[in-house]
């Protein structure tokens, strides 16, 4: 409900990057981002003492702190000296600001990798020089292109473990194109470094004089942002409707019904026509207000609650959209990461969480399976943990779906377990059908 008058909401030029690493055990992961943080000035002096007396009492005997403490953030992970869990970190430079999500390396942790570049503009995915491509390389890289990362960069850790540098740089970069040429990726750039002493990661590194490139920082710093999400067609699932209160002090409070939700794309304003996807219905914008303020324009990014001119049929769940309204669909078929331990099988019973949306669902088939050894699609008849497979899903009820590769917000879901309530898998739409 409204007490004041602006006539736009705020906007700001996007200078956010999201960042995820990716990559396997002890490939140095927090290493470089400790590194990274490190040599941005990005860490209280408290925090670094903190994590200096973490270091001594582990026997560390570098220079610096064990910069991997930096972003291994739970105690359960400091003793046991891995990544457990998702740990996110902020910091900024005078290009942009960063949200940086340190992920964790061990296969059954996957679905904390799906967690971290679900969400991410970039993937860092980080490559042992003494190993080379390995089974987890080509899992991450399938995860970033199933997820529609926009960019991945590879960052050629422990360089200055090898003999020969350059031999192992050419090597892996040549491994990598075969990689992404069968994902369907781009080549991604590969930057020789090491986390450790600093080499290539904030400051260019005498250590490689072959290497010409641009330091990791400086091709973060040199990306484009992520698209604009302002300029794509307005989306806002429904997650609330708010009603006339009782006791209620004058007549507008009485009348007052608006419909709260998150503008997931897109922008709207005071007079635009909307539609209720689902019905069809198409109504015109009477109010917008953020806070406690109206306003006339709201944008992608912003939780708002929207006032109609008419009295629709409107409720937790649906969704306002304008442009290319997506029609309903009761059968899709999708890409699924499992993440469960329990295998998926054809005839499952499970629930889809779409936007504000849970519907039960049913599993019709599985296609097929992702093999990550050969990168090719293997006939499968279920699913097993930290499998990427192909699966066609009924619904009991229909829901404004869109492909994922047409929109990331759109087209994401989960899979839920009826019973407990876990999350059984990350979900991409792969074709709607129409109802």
């Amino acid at each position: 409900m409204s007490t004041t008058t602006s006539t736009i909401a705020p906007t700001t030029t996007p200078t956010l990057l999201r960042l995820a690493t990716a990559g396997s055990v002890d490939d140095g992961k927090s290493t470089l981002i400790g590194r990274l943080l490190h040599d941005t000035k990005s860490v209280l002096a408290d925090q670094l003492a903190a994590v200096e007396d973490a270091s001594r009492r582990r026997g560390w005997t570098g220079e610096l702190a064990e910069l991997a403490l930096l972003t291994d953030g739970l105690r359960a992970e400091r003793e046991q000296g891995i990544t457990i869990d998702v740990a996110y970190r902020y910091f900024a430079t005078a290009e942009r600001s960063y949200v940086l999500a340190d992920t964790p390396g061990h296969v059954q942790y996957t679905r904390n990798t799906v967690t971290g570049a679900s969400t991410a503009d970039v993937v860092v995915v980080l490559v042992d020089a003494r190993n080379g491509v390995v089974e987890q390389t080509r899992r991450h890289l399938a995860v970033a292109s199933l997820l529609r990362v926009p960019h991945v960069v590879v960052a050629l850790n422990k360089i200055d473990l090898v003999e020969d540098p350059l031999q192992v740089h050419e090597q892996v970069t040549s491994q990598l194109a075969e990689v992404a040429d069968a994902l369907s990726l781009p080549v991604p750039p590969v930057v020789p470094l090491s986390a450790l002493r600093g080499d290539n990661v904030v400051h260019a590194a005498g250590s490689t004089p072959w290497y010409t490139g641009p330091t990791l920082l400086a091709l973060l710093e040199s990306l484009p942002a992520a698209r604009d999400l302002r300029n794509d067609a307005f989306r806002m699932p429904v997650q609330l409707v708010i009603r006339p209160q009782h006791g209620a002090r004058d007549a507008a409070h009485i009348d007052y019904r608006g419909y709260a939700g998150l503008i997931t794309s897109g922008a709207i304003e005071v007079g635009d026509r909307v539609v209720v996807a689902g019905s069809g219905r198409a109504t015109t914008v009477a109010g917008i207000d953020l806070d406690r303020s109206s306003v006339q324009r709201a944008e992608a990014g912003l939780s708002v609650t929207v006032r109609l001119s008419e009295d629709v049929d409107l409720s937790r769940g649906d969704l306002l959209a304008a442009g290319d309204v997506p029609a309903p669909s009761r059968s899709f078929s999708a890409v699924l990461c499992w993440l469960s331990e329990s295998p998926l099988r054809p005839g499952a019973r499970v629930l889809i969480k779409h936007g504000t949306s849970t519907v039960q669902a049913k599993v019709g088939a599985v296609r097929d399976r992702l093999d990550i050894s050969t990168l090719e699609h293997a006939p499968a008849e279920q699913a097993e943990l930290n499998d990427l497979v192909r699966v066609d899903l009924d619904l009991a009820q229909a829901l404004p779906l869109e492909s994922y590769s047409v929109s990331r917000e759109g087209g994401a879901f989960i899979v839920i377990d009826p019973q407990d309530a876990t999350t059984l898998a990350a979900g991409m739409v792969d074709v709607p059908v129409r109802s």
